[in-house]
């Protein structure tokens, strides 16, 4: 019994980090938030690798897995972008934001039935979009990205982010059901371009891999397109 409840446990994990990533975002500590979002990525990835090795899977962890998502990575960055919108001063304007979390409400009711994202996804994934939003924070302070921070650009972000949710884009799904180049190039140019990123630009580069992520989709989608 314990042992079919461990994935469970993790999802659990993964849906209290959200809950304080909440608590400091109305805060407004951006950075806690971001700790938080990344923590919550890893129990995201972990509870469903661990369902697998123990071959614990079950129709309440699959539910249990969405609703921890929707918090973490659906409300949380909506509340996010709402703070950094009112501390702007877009007072009532600010609740644009939750456009974010309908779309990711929609994102990942789609997910539990399309039987079409098996080996990649459609839209981009909730866990990607919230790290994007939530780790912004590291280019605070950057002269040259102070217009990231501007309302405008903001207010850009949430429809753009909110519409590529929900959007039937084929995105880049890590999934490897073997090691070799051909089949897998834009899997493994995911992650050797994310290492470079991480290891030159440090937490700073969190956005860039998302926005890499979403160009690369692009063009796996258009090559195979093409042919």
């Amino acid at each position: 019994m314990i042992r079919k409840n461990i994935p469970n446990f993790i999802t659990a994990a993964n849906l209290v980090s959200g809950c304080i990533g909440i608590y400091f975002a109305l805060q407004s500590n951006f950075i806690y938030v971001a700790y938080f979002v990344a923590l919550a990525a890893v129990f995201d990835f972990l509870d469903g690798m661990v369902a697998r090795l123990l071959k614990a899977h079950s129709e309440i962890g699959k539910q249990l897995d969405s609703l921890a998502d929707m918090v973490t990575f659906g409300v949380l960055p909506a509340f996010v972008m709402f703070q950094y919108l009112q501390n702007n001063g877009m007072g009532n304007w600010s609740f644009i934001a939750f456009f974010i979390a309908v779309c990711s409400a929609f994102r990942l009711a789609k997910f539990n039935i399309d039987t079409r994202q098996t080996d990649q996804f459609l839209g981009l994934p909730t866990p990607a979009n919230a790290l994007f939003i939530s780790f912004l924070i590291f280019m605070e302070g950057n002269p040259s990205l102070d217009f990231v921070f501007e309302t405008t650009s903001l207010v850009i972000i949430t429809f753009i982010f909110s519409i590529l949710l929900v959007i039937e884009l084929p995105m880049i799904a890590l999934k490897f059901k073997n090691l070799k180049w051909k089949g897998n190039a834009f899997r493994f140019l995911t992650i050797i371009f994310s290492i470079i990123f991480l290891i030159i630009f440090k937490f700073s580069a969190i956005p860039l891999v998302i926005l890499f992520y979403i160009f690369l989709s692009a063009i796996q989608y258009f090559s195979l397109r093409g042919n």
